[in-house]
């Protein structure tokens, strides 16, 4: 039950969406246990977005986590994901964020897991 929110100050395409999509759907497996098929992705694109205090290419992708994940899986879709938005956007990975947050509860079809 993963959702990764990706805000970028980049124009995204339905095309880089979808590429976008697809790259995190195949990213997410590097957490064990995790697999596209319960990922949720949401795109913000064309995001209001300073970083070091310029309007250059940036993203901040936010991973929310249904149970936990070790620190070494996280690491590597930590690099997974800056590769995908510098793939995809042409963002460099100096210029993107990514933030973990995990938690035991999560609701879905009107009830928690």
């Amino acid at each position: 039950m993963p959702f990764i929110n990706v805000k970028t100050n980049a124009e995204v395409t339905e095309e880089k969406a979808d590429r976008i999509k697809s790259a995190l759907g195949l990213a997410i497996t590097s957490i064990p246990g995790k697999s596209e098929g319960w990922l949720m992705v949401g795109i913000e694109d064309n995001y209001k977005l300073y970083f070091k205090g310029t309007k250059e290419p940036a993203a901040m992708v936010e991973v929310s986590l249904y149970g936990k994940a070790s620190e070494n899986a996280m690491g590597v879709l930590t690099s997974n994901i800056t590769g995908i938005m510098t793939d995809v956007l042409g963002i460099s990975t100096d210029r993107v964020y990514v933030s973990y947050m995990s938690t035991p509860d999560w609701g879905w079809n009107g009830s928690n897991f």
